[in-house]
């Protein structure tokens, strides 16, 4: 098997089984030898913020010398993204492997028949174990309580935030999604949250009185004391809250895991996360800014770093989001930061159309807006703008790194099914975001 043989029967796996539910998760991992027996994890739940706060606890806790794993989805550009070792992507060669050996194991195919997501999570469970990290940083794929991830039982659990998102299979309350998130407490384990609305938090709380588990809340207003000596390099006032989420995470599990305040700062300022509000300047001096703002509360943080970081500039905004999002009033709240638009469509099937994304601008705003039948034709619109922000969609994003050449590691297998397929990878390997 070759890598874009693996890519290609991955491609081919469902998003989606019949039924919600853990049970062919655990079936799997049983077969699999049951590798989360071996492992420790942090599991971090949340409708925003899940990604960076993983990265930052893996930069902590790789500072402090630990071999950590690092788990998190979709990916940007490559799916070896998602399996991380001291954040080395998995190697091909591994991926192959793991594939291979999952996929032809008996009995394959009778009471097992596996989604996308439940077969990549025990991968990564074997993976994990195989490298014999210390520490798995465990992002969940949707929701919590029955995310394939919630077979294992963690260090902590944490729980970012909860924001309206995914509606359709979580719940149209806070209230509902909050309890979905909060299916990842388990007894007596530690939960840590920066959840404030209250209808949401009420629920959280609820549980972990239930399950006997300590809550540590982190609130906004707590955020610039606990990381004031700590700041992540991450831009974002959000993400001052996810950096003292990820520090209070850290000092629950002092005991546990000793860290130094030294190992705290080095970790905070070397994380990484590419795609939300990355940064880039090209030759000639052009910036651009990508962010995957792909529900109301991330565009609300773009927005938020707009007015803090660039208070005095209106940027040229590149925008492509799916129709399964409520994409209006986030088009609308964008199309009011920006000197000019320009519409895209991103490369999925539940891609809404530019036409009707640049029809959604133009209401209100009296700035110029066109829609381009691709990114590449954006970018060329926009070649000569000194500041252009791409956001939208997180598949968008992905795209943007590529054409920009600011991917890394995408392997030749991958090249080779994106011409195969006429699709990206990474639309076809992941849980709608």
């Amino acid at each position: 098997m070759s890598y874009a043989d693996a890519i290609r029967f991955l491609h081919g796996l469902r998003w989606f089984g019949a039924e919600f539910g853990l049970e062919n998760t655990r079936k799997l991992a049983a077969r699999a030898g049951n590798p989360q027996h071996q492992l420790r994890f942090i599991h971090v739940a949340g409708t925003n913020g899940k990604g960076s706060t993983c990265a930052m606890l893996e930069s902590i806790y790789r500072a402090a010398g630990l071999r950590v794993g690092l788990f998190t989805s979709p990916h940007l550009v490559s799916f070896r993204e998602r399996m991380q070792v001291n954040r080395r992507w998995i190697t091909e060669s591994d991926l192959v492997r793991l594939v291979s050996e999952m996929r032809g194991a008996p009995p394959a195919g009778r009471d097992v028949a596996a989604t996308l997501f439940e077969f990549v999570t025990v991968m990564a469970l074997r993976y994990f174990a195989e490298q014999q990290c210390e520490l798995v940083i465990w992002e969940t794929g949707l929701g919590g309580r029955l995310d394939a991830t919630n077979i294992v039982t963690p260090l902590a659990s944490v729980i970012t935030n909860i924001q309206f998102d995914h509606q359709q299979w979580l719940g149209d309350t806070l209230a509902k999604i909050a309890a979905e998130k909060a299916g990842i407490i388990k007894p007596g384990v530690p939960v840590v949250t920066a959840t404030e609305e209250e209808e949401a938090l009420a629920v959280i709380e609820m549980v972990a009185k239930k399950l006997n588990s300590p809550l540590t809340c982190v609130a906004a207003h707590h955020a610039s004391r606990i990381t004031h000596h700590t700041s992540p390099r991450l831009l974002g006032e959000h993400q001052q809250l996810n950096a003292a989420l990820a520090r209070a995470t850290v000092d629950v599990l002092k005991e546990q895991i000793p860290v130094s305040e030294a190992q705290i700062r080095a970790g905070f300022a070397q994380v990484e996360w590419s795609g939300r509000l990355q940064l880039v300047t090209r030759a000639g001096g052009q910036k651009i800014l990508l962010d995957g703002a792909h529900n109301p509360a991330g565009v609300e943080a773009l927005a938020a770093a707009l007015r803090t970081h660039f208070p005095d500039v209106r940027p040229t905004l590149i925008l492509g989001m799916l129709a399964d999002k409520d994409w209006r009033p986030m088009c609308a709240r964008l199309a009011a930061l920006a000197s000019r638009i320009l519409t895209v469509p991103v490369g999925s099937e539940r891609t809404a159309p530019a036409a009707e994304l640049a029809a959604v601008c133009r209401e209100g705003q009296p700035v110029t807006t066109l829609e381009c039948t691709a990114l590449s034709e954006a970018l060329q619109k926009a070649a000569t703008d000194s500041f252009v922000v791409i956001t939208g969609s997180l598949y968008l994003v992905g795209e943007a790194l590529e054409l920009l050449g600011l991917s890394i590691e995408a392997g030749d297998g991958e090249r080779i099914l994106n011409e195969w397929s006429g699709a990206k990878p990474r639309e076809q390997l992941a849980p709608p975001r």
